[in-house]
């Protein structure tokens, strides 16, 4: 069977039991960035064979790993950090698992997504979560002005080296509009700082964000505002 297992975001006491379980009892562990997933491993006291899984060999390691799921092994995949197929490696074995008739399950667990969603603050009633904002001006600014658009909470995953930009044209273009920038998740130095996209772009521009970083854009609120009943 295939198990596509979510690990810790930062904290690595926050893995789960049935994960644990999961992981010791896997023939073969394929990991993002296996010396990164040493560590957990390690902390842990698991010792597996251990193969590397990620964008640049996806495609050729699918077709490897088939082998040993065919012959009935347990294959776990793990990302850095949080669900693997969430805007990291995995999808592409699940769906090639679905296609042959091959076994496979989610171990649920930690998510960036979702702490940054509830510790912001914002509506987490409805909301869209879109990956990693583009690298290109353009492509960021159509997914900026989309965010502002729309009546859900957004989130987005974004890279310290660019917040500031991103910021920017936030606050240029909705300097009112409520943005939580949420880092570091479940670290040493977690921080949620929700305020307006122009007190953002302050702070940051004094203090340099640094860290991974989820922002959380709140829904535009005359989109939400019900719409009044037709008059018969």
């Amino acid at each position: 069977m295939l198990y596509l297992v979510a690990t810790p975001i930062g904290h690595l006491g926050d893995i789960t039991l049935r994960a644990l379980e999961v992981l010791k009892n896997a023939d073969l562990i394929a990991a993002e960035d296996t010396r990164h997933s040493l560590r957990l491993l390690q902390h842990y006291e698991i010792r597996k064979p251990l193969v590397s899984y990620h964008e640049h060999n996806e495609a050729r390691r699918t077709a490897e790993l088939l082998t040993p799921l065919r012959e009935g092994k347990n294959i776990a995949i793990i990302t850095d950090a949080g669900m693997p197929g969430v805007s990291d490696p995995g999808w592409r074995l699940l769906n090639a698992c679905r296609e042959e008739g091959l076994e496979y399950t989610v171990i649920p667990g930690p998510s960036a997504v979702l702490t940054a969603l509830i510790g912001s603050g914002l509506s987490s009633e409805r909301f869209l979560f879109a990956g990693f904002l583009p690298v290109k001006s353009g492509g960021r600014e159509r997914e900026v002005r989309g965010a502002l658009e729309r009546s859900e909470t957004t989130v987005f995953f974004e890279s310290p080296h660019r917040i500031l930009k991103t910021l920017t044209v936030f606050a240029e273009l909705a300097p009112a509009r409520r943005l939580c920038v949420a880092r570091e998740l479940t670290k040493q130095f977690e921080e949620f700082r929700t305020t307006t996209a122009a007190e953002l772009l302050a702070h940051y521009t004094a203090h340099p964000a640094k860290g991974e970083i989820c922002l959380v854009i709140e829904g535009n609120n005359e989109r939400r505002k019900p719409q009044p009943e037709p008059e018969e």
